[in-house]
């Protein structure tokens, strides 16, 4: 019997894998647990294995599509073997339902069944969230549904759906089924069916490839592109960002980079970045801070008391954000280790999607470019982002006297859902000094 190869789902908000490559073509022939395509999150590459051995029957999608999650791409199976009934249905040809006049049919005289009895506002409640009644389990008197059936039935809708179906659920024409394609049952975007009839739509494959014009070049929006772009938007339109500015004396910075670069080999300190000393110290800044040190997501704030870093890594397929883990519980030397591996990883194309899951805050580091200041965008659900950039003379007021010194600029955007001001405020005063400080911070 053929067996599907199911579009995997990478991490618990990815609702669909762009096909990057497929390494096997249809007649070839698949041992089990060999790598059959490479697919992509807005993440992370991901690698697909062959769930059998066998011979790749079919591939239903190309490389560049864009294909929901526990989705079948392919079959593996013998030569021969019919490999329609596995095809997903967003392939499948749009059938015309024709009404014909009910058939005359005689039926026996049979005793009526009975009605179901509802409460007028449990049968408000269920219009209004288009909640069948025949689907409710009573506990009123008699057999009676009563409002609190209709809200229970409402909540299990609820949770058995994914967050973006849900919304797409609330806002558009749509049948909710029984069972989804994702884990345990749960129902997906994909898996919404639209109520309202519509002109079938032809699917489109869009062209990989950079399209010439008199004027230049076209590049379709697509892939990793258009995931990072949605997920931009979303940010920008699900939340009330505010960026407060300030800058750090970087004097201290400067002379502790120095030195660990003339320090012996044997130290291993000589690779130390300014970007590693800063990561050193927010990751110790903010467990003084766990308001910035948090989440927000459906309407729930979360804060933590382990500090699990993000920081910005630009990259030719776009911006990724690799994961410190327990960056507050590392030495200088060991985040510095731990960033080069992550960068190396995304390098190889062979970073995973628990390493660019989980973080509880981000550091964007744009200095090296010669930014002097910018606006992050929140990287959701994180409350809290922080903007680096390049160090410059800075005038201040000393013993009667005004002095040029280098000062790191740092912008600090929130989610004023969840962060005032104020508190921002003072974590980046508090972080200012520290940095100013941080020889200090070192011998903690």
């Amino acid at each position: 019997m053929p067996t599907p190869i199911m579009m995997p789902k990478a991490g618990n908000s990815v609702e669909s894998c762009v096909i990057l490559k497929w390494h096997k073509q249809a007649g070839d022939a698949v041992k089990d647990g060999e790598i059959v395509l490479d697919v992509e999150t807005d993440k992370a590459v991901v690698q697909v294995e062959s769930p059998t051995a066998g011979t790749l029957l079919t591939q239903f999608f190309a490389v560049g599509q864009e294909v929901p999650v526990l989705t079948c791409v392919g079959v593996i199976g013998i030569a021969g073997e019919d490999v329609e009934p596995f095809r997903p249905s967003i392939l499948r040809p749009a059938v015309v339902n024709v009404v014909a006049p009910p058939p005359v049919v005689t039926v026996a005289p049979t005793t009526p069944a009975p009605m179901l009895e509802a409460s007028p506002r449990a049968r408000s409640l269920a219009d209004q969230h288009g909640i069948l009644l025949k689907d409710v389990q009573p506990t009123g008197p008699n057999g009676r549904i009563i409002e609190r059936d209709v809200q229970r039935a409402l909540a299990d809708q609820q949770t058995r759906l994914t967050r973006l179906a849900r919304e797409q659920a609330q806002q558009e024409h749509v049948s909710v089924p029984a069972v989804g394609s994702g884990l345990g049952g749960r129902v997906t975007s994909a898996d919404l069916q639209i109520t309202q009839p519509i002109a079938p739509e032809v699917m489109v494959v869009p062209e990989l490839d950079v399209t010439p014009t008199p004027d230049g070049i076209t590049i379709p929006l697509q892939g990793v592109r258009k995931m990072i772009a949605e997920r931009m938007r979303q940010s920008l339109q699900n939340s009330a960002q505010l960026t407060l500015n300030a800058s750090a004396n970087a004097t201290a910075l400067l002379a502790l980079r120095r030195r660990f670069k003339g320090s012996a080999p044997t130290l291993g300190m000589q690779d130390i970045t300014l970007n590693d000393l800063l990561l050193f110290v927010v990751a110790r800044v903010l467990l003084n801070y766990p308001a910035l040190n948090a989440t927000l997501h459906d309407h729930t704030i979360t804060q933590y008391q382990r500090v699990h870093l993000g920081f910005a890594v630009d990259t030719p397929r776009g911006l990724l954000v690799p994961i410190i883990k327990d960056a507050h519980q590392r030495s200088l030397r060991q985040i510095s280790q731990e960033t080069q591996r992550l960068v190396a990883s995304i390098e190889a194309n062979k970073i995973t999607p628990s390493e660019l899951q989980g973080g509880t805050f981000t550091v964007s580091n744009l200095g090296a470019l010669g930014i002097e200041s910018f606006t992050p965008i929140l990287n959701p659900p994180q409350v809290a982002i922080l903007g680096v950039g390049k160090v410059d003379l800075k005038p201040v007021q000393g013993d009667g006297q005004v002095e040029f010194l280098p000062h790191l600029a740092l912008s600090l955007t929130v989610d004023h859902q969840a962060v005032d001001g104020a508190p921002a405020a003072r974590f980046l005063q508090a972080l200012t000094q520290a940095l100013t400080d941080v020889d200090l911070w070192l011998a903690l």
